[in-house]
């Protein structure tokens, strides 16, 4: 019932925002000869009656520049807290994670407990792009449980390369004597952002180096979480129209200082002048 009265004004929103920058970002959708228009995009998102269409709905708003627009984020929030369906909420975190706050991460958090492998998979996804310190010690605990799915834990493990914390540090070092090669891999990126050394899955040195130094984070990295980037083939050069682009790695949410300004911010501004963009964290934390 919550959801249904929040989602009544959204499918006249896409209107509001402009018209030419809507269509040229839909471009990027045409999978057919009838790609869906931002109105039906909408209505898809805000229908409360077909979780299919609410699926799609979302993903197609998640992954639209504009898709950071006010009333969009309240429906991501719903979604994630209050949807049945665990598509539609795998959907509405995954949004959450391109345009959401720093706040945001708590409520992220909470769907690493999910019973729905989809679910906790974009849960952890989402954690790459969101930072709130607050949320390290919610996360860390999935890494080395034993029961977690493998990709779960492997996308954990890169959300945490941005807490540097003691007890953080040894949950990856701890995760790096697990049988999956990629929970590994993950890890020993993780540890190396956070402290810049090189040890590779040696679990003993990761620990002696920790052991040695009263600052074993001083010479950490920027973290920057990961994008997907493929070749560019030849059906890529026929669609010259539809030039692809690919996203860039980025730092999370509530950690950018300087830089330039996300396309969220400026759609969510556009939408309601209000918003102001989240004050970066204190990384000293």
């Amino acid at each position: 019932m919550r959801i249904r009265l929040t989602l009544i004004a959204l499918v006249a929103l896409p209107a509001l925002i402009g018209c030419d920058t809507i269509s040229s970002d839909f471009s990027s959708f045409a999978d057919s000869f009838t790609p869906p228009t931002p109105q039906q995009a909408a209505q898809w998102a805000a229908d409360p009656n077909d979780r299919e269409n609410a699926r799609r709905g979302t993903i197609l708003l998640a992954n639209a520049p504009w898709g950071g627009a006010a009333p969009y984020v309240r429906m991501y929030r719903l979604y994630a807290e209050d949807a049945l369906d665990p598509l539609v909420r795998a959907a509405s975190l995954q949004a959450l994670g391109r345009h959401g706050d720093p706040d945001d991460a708590a409520l992220v958090a909470k769907s690493l407990a999910s019973p729905f492998r989809q679910v906790r998979l974009a849960a952890a996804k989402a954690l790459q792009r969101l930072h709130d310190p607050a949320v390290a010690d919610t996360i860390w605990p999935r890494l080395v449980d034993a029961n977690e799915d493998s990709d779960v834990r492997t996308e954990i493990a890169i959300a945490l390369g941005q807490y540097p914390t003691p007890a953080v540090f040894q949950a990856l070092v701890s995760a790096l004597s697990q049988r999956d090669l990629a929970v590994n891999v993950a890890a020993v990126d993780a540890l190396r952002t956070m402290t810049g050394m090189e040890f590779a899955i040696d679990e003993d040195q990761w620990l002696r180096f920790y052991v040695s130094t009263p600052t074993p984070f001083a010479n950490g990295r920027v973290f920057l979480y990961p994008t997907f980037v493929r070749a560019i083939d030849i059906w890529d050069d026929l669609l010259f129209w539809s030039p692809v682009v690919f996203e860039k790695p980025d730092v999370p949410i509530g950690m950018k200082v300087f830089g330039a300004r996300r396309t969220n911010d400026t759609a969510r501004e556009a939408a309601d002048p209000a918003a102001t963009v989240p004050a970066p964290a204190d990384a000293s934390k």
